[in-house]
């Protein structure tokens, strides 16, 4: 995360009035538009399609130790998704 002086885009009167709260700190402004997880990248479609693989695979007899090692990641993880999906799956009409 980067920093940005105050100085270079507030004005001084608004400065003032946050030194009166906080002053010589960090703080945090939150952006005023709340973006969606993996909006801005495909990370989060990348997670779903090796989620939904995962799971078709160990439908298709593939062991959890396998999917674990083929993954990198731990067999505990592997069955989070695998339970993830059965639950999704089992939701559908």
């Amino acid at each position: 995360m980067s920093y940005i002086s105050a100085e270079s885009v507030l004005p001084k009167e608004l400065i003032e009035t946050i030194q009166q709260y906080v002053s010589g700190k960090t703080i945090y402004i939150p952006c005023k538009e709340k973006k969606v997880w993996g909006s801005q990248t495909k990370t989060k479609q990348y997670y779903i399609t090796r989620n939904q693989e995962i799971w078709s695979r160990h439908k298709q007899g593939v062991s959890v130790k396998t999917l674990a090692d083929e993954y990198s990641l731990s067999e505990k993880s592997i069955q989070r998704i695998i339970r993830a999906a059965n639950q999704m799956d089992a939701s559908l009409p």
